[in-house]
């Protein structure tokens, strides 16, 4: 297991513990605050872990080296995962709008005012968590673990809505004591558009998309520059959980030997190989340059 993989790993089991102990202390909270705000947050947070989970799961089995039925790796199972963390993302929004709906037409008391200090030490550790894992997600290039630092930020949006909610309640008094449920339905279709922002690019690695324009500019450069190779052709890049899987045509000499030939293409290998720790492959077709 590379260095990559152990790091995504970390922040995996970060998310898992961290959101665990948060959604005991906002049911909690909760319940005795008579914040149904609150409630939902819990709600989405035990989600999270579950998705946290099934992110953990997704990164260990994606670190598979390849073998003789997946020759290009396991790879594809990480942006699977993220469409599972989609889900919960879509089912947890869900049941937060149903029962913020019923909570609005059902009468209740007044949040308690120490709600909201609890809301503002889970915000601070929300956005801590989402910064912690966001880092780790570019640094290892994981799909999944990106869309798990999302989870932590509309963890730490909803946890912001109660609290506005709840402050409305407090402050504004008699009449305003829904303040918090319309706060948890707004949160919820905050959710929901950020599910469709994680969907988006694990869409597209599933779809092997084009999506990566810069690295190729940047390939073609570093090849344009071995010797012997007078142009690159088609380049195509895809992805494959946290690595690249690159195809890529060079133009030679025509009259050159096959064996040169071959030798140009290894040499273009080992050249983005050593520039690009994140690409696992390269497959180079080579072409010659009259063949046009």
């Amino acid at each position: 297991m590379d260095q990559n993989t152990n790091e995504a790993i970390k922040a995996s089991w970060l998310s898992i513990i961290g959101n665990a102990l948060l959604a005991i202390a906002k049911f909690i909270t909760g319940v005795f605050g008579n914040s149904y705000a609150l409630i939902a947050d819990a709600i989405e947070s035990t989600t999270d872990v579950f998705s946290s989970f099934l992110v953990l799961l997704g990164l260990k089995y994606s670190s598979r080296p390849p073998d003789k039925n997946h020759p290009y790796g396991h790879g594809k199972a990480e942006p699977l995962m993220t469409f599972a963390v989609v889900g919960f993302l879509v089912v947890s929004a869900t049941v937060i709008a149903y029962e913020s709906i019923v909570h609005i037409r059902t009468p209740h008391k007044v949040p308690e005012p120490y709600t909201l200090i609890v809301l503002a030490v889970i915000i601070i550790i929300k956005e801590y968590f989402y910064r912690k894992v966001s880092k780790k997600g570019n640094e290892t290039n994981s799909t999944s673990l990106k869309a798990d630092a999302w989870h932590h930020r509309s963890d730490a949006i909803t946890s912001l809505m109660a609290f506005i909610g709840i402050s409305i309640a407090l402050f504004m008094g008699k009449g305003y004591e829904t303040a918090d449920d319309w706060a948890a339905l707004f949160a919820s279709g905050f959710i929901l558009y950020n599910a469709y922002l994680i969907l988006r690019p694990a869409l597209g690695e599933v779809m092997d998309e084009h999506m990566y324009d810069d690295m190729i500019a940047e390939i073609r450069e570093i090849s344009g520059g071995v010797p012997g190779v007078l142009d690159t052709e088609k380049c195509y890049v895809r992805k494959t959980g946290m690595t690249y899987h690159v195809d890529l045509h060079i133009t030679v000499n025509a009259e050159i030997s096959v064996k040169k030939g071959h030798d140009i293409a290894h040499n273009v290998k080992n050249e983005l190989l050593a520039h690009f720790p994140e690409i696992f492959d390269v497959l180079i077709h080579v072409e010659p340059d009259d063949f046009y």
